[in-house]
């Protein structure tokens, strides 16, 4: 099958790969669709901290938000699933451990993650393999396309939710990327006062175009009592300025990783009695983020700038817009498509 591999930082190709062989408890996946994240860029980089940690190693193939059709099961795996729509979960955790007992295996010191960590591909692929127990079904209304967008939709469903609010709240979003959109998205469906801060024209006209109303430069956001801040950003300095600009008894939600330790004054935090909260993984929000998809609650589809095939990764990695990509931040990859531009090695 093809798919691409990513041999070192900016270097790359499509491959022909061995096609996978479903284990026993794992099944095979044909990939309908899969989404290209910052975490991709990062690895493409050579900036993911996995890489200096042990965790990750190149060569790899990428790609952990997806979605497809199943093809194969192995032994063990219940041959119903054959021809079902799924999307599956990044984390994998050991399922020993007592994090996982718990039912945290997205946090399991073990875990491997999908096309991120300990040597478990991809989805930037023809095909994936991956653990029956990670699968969840999609029903008909979300296609191909929702379903890639679940995996950043679990993750900002989380966020929003941490949050705490609804009709009568004010929330600020820090960073209108993929996932602030999304945050927005899910916190403007809950009742609350959505407003949005970033950095470029560009992106505070598209979230404009989304119905965001409220939407500032960094520089100019109003002196409003905000109940709950996102920092869905990348700056390091905007997790020091969530807890300025919060509501005290607020609460503060960070999803946003900076490439450099971020400084929080904790006397403010205290002083303002305000609730912070981390989110790592769209684990434990994948089966809410579906049903909000299929009951039309959030349609994130205008988020998609472009959907390309392999061939055309590696430029979208280095930081190029598709010739013919929207306004949107999130670009999908069709790896059925074969697109006209060579790979590069």
């Amino acid at each position: 099958m093809r798919a691409f591999v990513l041999t070192a930082p900016g270097e790359y190709a499509v491959q022909e790969v061995p096609a996978p062989v479903a284990a026993p408890g794992e099944v095979v996946v044909d990939v309908e669709r899969a989404g290209v994240c910052g975490t991709d860029a990062e690895f493409f980089s050579g900036a993911m901290a996995y890489l200096h940690q042990g965790h990750a190693a190149y060569p790899m193939r990428l790609g952990h938000e997806w979605a497809g059709r199943v093809a194969a099961v192995g032994d063990g795996v219940d041959p119903a699933w054959i021809g079902r729509r799924v999307m599956g979960d990044t984390m994998l955790g050991c399922g020993d451990c007592r994090r996982c007992r718990r039912g945290h295996q997205h946090v399991c010191d073990k875990r491997q993650e999908v096309g991120i960590r300990g040597n478990r591909p991809g989805a930037l692929a023809e095909q994936l393999v991956v653990p029956a127990t990670s699968l969840h079904a999609l029903p008909d209304s979300v296609d191909a396309e929702l379903g890639a967008l679940v995996e950043p939709g679990g993750n900002a469903l989380r966020a929003a939710r941490a949050t705490g609010a609804g009709p009568g709240d004010r929330v600020l979003v820090l960073g209108p990327g993929t996932i602030g959109l999304l945050v927005a998205m899910f916190v403007r469906a809950a009742g609350a006062e959505v407003h949005l801060m970033g950095r470029t024209a560009p992106s505070l006209a598209f979230a404009r175009a989304l119905g965001f109303e409220h939407v500032w430069w960094e520089d100019a956001v109003p002196e409003l009592p905000f109940d709950a801040v996102v920092d869905a950003s990348n700056a390091a300095h905007l997790p020091g300025r969530a807890v300025e600009l919060v509501e005290p008894a607020g609460r503060i939600v960070y999803i946003g990783l900076s490439g450099e330790p971020s400084r929080v004054d904790t006397r403010t935090l205290a002083l303002k009695d305000v609730t912070a909260v981390g989110v790592l993984s769209a684990s434990p929000g994948l089966a809410a983020t579906i049903r909000a998809y299929a009951e039309g609650l959030v349609d994130p589809r205008p988020l998609v700038a472009a959907t390309v095939g392999l061939e055309s990764v590696g430029a979208v990695l280095a930081g190029e817009r598709p010739a013919e990509a929207g306004p949107g931040p999130k670009v999908l990859v069709d790896p059925r498509r074969e697109d006209p531009r060579p790979a590069h090695e």
